[in-house]
């Protein structure tokens, strides 16, 4: 099966059960477990919001923009425009919908696409990849296209290969049918180079490694 199609039917089922990593909206005990072992996730959007600044009067591409939590949270922040793009349709209708409830949607667009696919008007300031990479068998040509539609950086994460979480997060997927992919930091910094990013910043965070590169 199609790499893109599998991916889409995966996350048009995962759809509500992901975002609720973000809402909380669980049980006491999965939202304590999520706290002791996902709690990289969540110092990575916060990373990711770091890297963003300033934000206010920015254009941003979230490219794989999931349930929209990072595209919100951009375009709350006075970002001038925030373009969501995500092969599932589920998620694109679930970013839709919260943006139009928080009175958003003069400042977001989101569009069902894979970036390969997809074409962009004009280059954005910066263009996000958060959890992407972890569904992407070929990334290099995602990370060209990046470098290639952002001004000023783009930030990007990665999971950590070598990892306890690795054959967990490995067996767990594999019975939904999703492949997950694993990086090293020297198979980062390569894909960094090869992608066209001479400068870059790479930080470990938990099992992630987060990066914020630049296009010059």
């Amino acid at each position: 099966m199609n790499k893109i199609v599998t991916q889409k039917d995966f996350w048009n089922k995962e759809a509500d059960n992901f975002d609720s990593i973000y809402s909380h909206e669980k049980s006491r005990m999965s939202n304590f477990l999520d706290k002791i072992f996902r709690w990289d996730m969540y110092a990575r959007y916060k990373y990711t919001l770091k890297n963003s600044q300033p934000i206010s009067g920015k254009t941003f591409l979230d490219v794989g923009c999931g349930s929209g939590r990072y595209s919100l949270e951009l375009a709350s922040r006075n970002a001038k425009q925030v373009v969501g793009i995500d092969v599932s349709g589920n998620m694109i209708e679930t970013c839709k919908r919260r943006s139009a409830e928080e009175g958003l949607s003069d400042r977001t667009l989101f569009v069902q696409a894979d970036l390969l696919g997809y074409d962009l008007e004009h280059k954005v300031d910066v263009c996000i990849g958060i959890g992407l990479f972890d569904y992407v068998k070929d990334p290099l040509p995602v990370l060209k296209k990046m470098r290639e539609s952002s001004e000023h950086r783009a930030i990007v994460s990665f999971p950590r290969a070598w990892t306890w979480r690795v054959p967990l997060r490995k067996s767990r997927l594999w019975l939904k049918g999703c492949p997950v992919y694993f990086y090293t930091k020297r198979r980062i910094e390569d894909l960094l180079k090869r992608a066209g990013f001479r400068r870059y910043n790479l930080q470990k965070i938990g099992q992630l490694y987060c990066v914020t590169a630049f296009p010059d």
